[in-house]
């Protein structure tokens, strides 16, 4: 079975898919000798695609499932320098939230978007844990807020920081997921060195995505900690074997508009 699905009528000799292939298994062409990848390389594939999208006459295709590809548009996800800087700029971190719930549809089509997120060697370790339930999501607040209280009188560098989050717990203020009705975990396998960073990007693919539904985030950065260290968490989680949390997001149905921008520090280069 050919690696790689050449029209040879649309096919100009072009090489550019030679140049952009990440392995570089893709044989030299011309006019006479289209693209081809030898079965000895198969093996070297990182199916990242680059062939197939870079293709200016669209005479290549990576056979991997090539029945489920989509054309894509003219123009489309075309935005102008102003439009990006507007959208990026005015994301925020969203800690109200309405009690009304994001639909399992939506959210379905964010993690989608998510998916195509970078990743070392197009290895795509990162799926998804979705907590829908509000009620779930108290239950993790109440066993992170649990960990923090093991951390009390201890030297980890959080123990004299956690007392009033704590406090603020147990006076009815849900510090740790600010009310979200959502929480949402990437996880990654175990032994991979690179995956944490995987996630890291594929959680802000999310992240940046989501306004665009109409969805608020926060990272959850006390969740994930706990997650990361608390075998009563992890439980509560029941992450497959083998796999663990690398990081968590609360989110839902923002509570109020946003209508600036606010400041930051100036911006500091260095050139060499």
């Amino acid at each position: 079975m050919a690696h790689i699905i050449v029209d040879k009528d649309r096919c100009t000799g072009c090489g550019i898919c030679v140049k952009v292939c990440s392995s570089g298994i893709i044989d030299s062409v011309d006019e006479a000798h289209p693209p081809q990848v030898q079965e000895a390389n198969v093996s070297r594939c990182l199916y990242c695609g680059h062939c197939e999208v870079f293709c200016p006459s669209q005479a290549l295709l990576l056979n991997l499932r090539p029945d489920e590809k989509v054309p894509l548009p003219a123009d489309a996800g075309t935005i102008s320098p102003e439009d990006i800087a507007f959208y990026l700029k005015k994301r925020r971190s969203v800690r109200h939230f309405t009690r009304e719930p994001v639909p399992r549809e939506k959210i379905l089509e964010v993690l989608d978007i998510a998916r195509y997120a970078a990743s070392g060697t197009n290895g795509q370790p990162v799926q998804w844990l979705v907590i829908h339930d509000p009620e779930k999501v108290r239950k993790i607040a109440g066993l992170t807020i649990e960990w923090m209280r093991t951390l009390l009188n201890t030297p980890h560098p959080m123990s004299g920081y956690v007392p009033m989050l704590i406090s603020a717990w147990d006076q009815g203020y849900d510090i740790i997921c600010r009310g979200a009705p959502h929480l949402l975990f990437a996880h990654i396998p175990e032994e991979n060195p690179i995956a944490s960073i995987d996630a890291t990007i594929a959680l802000t693919h999310f992240d940046l995505a989501a306004p665009a539904f109409g969805i608020g985030t926060c990272w959850a950065g006390f969740v994930a900690a706990a997650a990361m260290f608390y075998e009563p968490l992890q439980k509560e989680l029941n992450l497959p074997a083998g796999r663990k949390c690398a990081y968590a997001m609360m989110f839902g149905n923002p509570k109020y508009r946003i209508y600036g921008i606010p400041r930051r520090k100036p911006l500091e280069v260095t050139w060499q």
